[in-house]
């Protein structure tokens, strides 16, 4: 009887770490680091796309040596990735990851333009 309640302790609290310690050291430990790898990686993307649209109108080498370095850039992306897929892992749902990019986005503008920019659709 008393393994019985020491299993159901034991279960309680291992339900309690994964489900609320966990995630919620994850948002403590990695928010900051998601914020910036979150804008330096929509930086990085823009970058690319100016370069690729201008390697489309403007075929020199220099546009084409921008290109390249963009598109080295990209690979920071892959940390942001990664830090996404850890934040995950560690139990944060996607909305509560969406979330703290809201707050970054929150914290690093200041005028209305700004957000209007950086939910904008560009083609």
């Amino acid at each position: 009887m008393i393994g019985l309640n020491i299993l159901a302790v034991a279960s309680c609290i291992a339900l309690a770490v994964k489900f609320i310690i966990m995630p919620a050291s994850a948002k403590i430990i990695y928010a900051n680091e998601y914020k910036e790898l979150m804008f330096q990686c929509d930086s990085v993307m823009r970058d690319h796309m100016i370069a690729k649209n201008r390697v489309i109108h403007e075929k020199n080498t220099e546009a084409i040596k921008d290109l390249k370095a963009a598109e080295i850039g990209l690979l920071s992306c892959h940390d942001y990735d990664k830090l996404r897929k850890k934040m995950l892992i560690w139990g944060l749902t996607k909305e509560e990851i969406s979330y703290i990019g809201l707050e970054a986005i929150e914290e690093r503008t200041k005028d209305l333009m700004k957000y209007v920019e950086i939910h904008e659709f560009k083609y």
